[in-house]
């Protein structure tokens, strides 16, 4: 068995191969696409093992070296830069390091989805873009008019037919009134986007039971539940509850090397995932009596712990999430009582 390492970029990747006792083959150099680095690995005669770090097309890269390579491992860039802590980098170097790292079988590897799940995860991204987009240019608007001294209803009144209307008539200076017709164009170009988005998700929601099923927990709509369904995947790769908290990023950065000291959250894993959790718990906490008693104990009655409360909640509640995918029960209103 041959073992490859290769650091990939979109026109330029080095290749290094070691044999079976660790002893560097060959290493090129391929100044070209990522279909020649294919060929490339086709005209290795042994059969060989590949190494390479997660990037944009990871994805793909994995679905092709899986038809020549007896196995594919993508490594995490995050924590090779932890093992390798070089003053001297190129790619040439880094070829070698993965290719080592291969050898001694000490990759930290990374989950790879179908491309079904991939393509999955995109399309929930691209809708979160396009929210971002029109938040932005709510909050555009908002403070162009307040400027003007205009008061602006509040809440979801001012976004509905009446209120756009009423908002395209107000008379302004010309300056101003270009500005807030630009906003309003955009606002209104990304409404069908957005409604085009969510309609195939919708689709795409209805061929998983898994949605319905967390969907059962109050505060957590389809939204967030293809969320958090489409980045566990397979809840069989998470050994214990405990993982999916530090998978979505919602654990505290820890450092006992002195004392106990914990920090904020690592913020690691899907940004949009963690965003809804947070967003379904302050829900669940209003329409759950069980869930307000758990943030109330650990507000502790101090308003400044309200937002470290809230991120505890979301970590209850992905762990409660991957529990429910993993046995297939519904959410209980209130806690089991076993029988005496």
């Amino acid at each position: 068995m041959w073992y490859v390492g290769l650091d990939v970029h979109q026109r330029m990747s080095c290749i290094c191969i070691l044999d079976e006792n660790g002893k560097v083959i060959k290493e090129q150099r391929v100044s070209d696409c990522w279909a020649v680095v294919i060929e490339e690995l086709k005209k290795i005669k042994e059969r060989f093992t590949i190494c390479y770090e997660a990037s944009c097309g990871y994805g793909y890269l994995h679905d092709q070296f899986k038809r020549i390579a007896q196995r594919v491992v993508v490594a995490h860039p995050g924590k090779l830069r932890l093992i390798f802590c070089s003053k001297r980098k190129n790619d040439r170097v880094d070829a070698k390091k993965l290719a080592t790292l291969l050898f001694l079988d000490q990759v930290p590897a990374v989950y790879v989805p179908t491309p079904d799940q991939r393509g999955w995860r995109s399309m929930i991204e691209f809708r979160r873009r396009l929210i971002d987009k029109r938040t932005q240019v709510k909050n555009g608007l908002r403070s162009l008019l307040r400027g003007q001294g205009v008061m602006l209803p509040r809440g979801k009144k001012l976004w509905t037919v009446k209120g756009l209307a009423w908002l395209a008539e107000l008379p302004l200076d010309t300056v101003i009134a270009i500005q807030r017709d630009l906003l309003l164009m955009q606002f209104e170009g990304l409404q069908p986007q957005i409604r085009r988005v969510e309609v195939e998700l919708n689709r795409q929601a209805k061929a998983h039971l898994g949605i319905c099923l967390l969907t059962t927990i109050p505060g957590v709509g389809v939204r967030t539940a293809e969320a958090v369904l489409a980045y566990i995947d397979d809840p069989r790769r998470f050994s214990r509850n405990n993982q999916i908290g530090a998978y979505f990023g919602l654990v505290p950065c820890e450092d006992t090397s002195v004392k106990h000291r914990l920090g904020h959250i690592t913020c690691d894993g899907p940004a949009t995932a963690r965003k809804l959790l947070v967003e379904a718990a302050w829900q669940t906490v209003r329409r759950c009596p069980r869930t307000r008693a758990l943030f109330e104990r650990l507000q502790k009655g101090n308003p400044q712990r309200k937002k470290i409360a809230i991120v505890a909640v979301a970590h209850h509640l992905a762990r409660v999430m991957l529990a429910m995918l993993r046995t297939g029960e519904a959410w209980r209103t209130e806690p089991q009582v076993q029988a005496a």
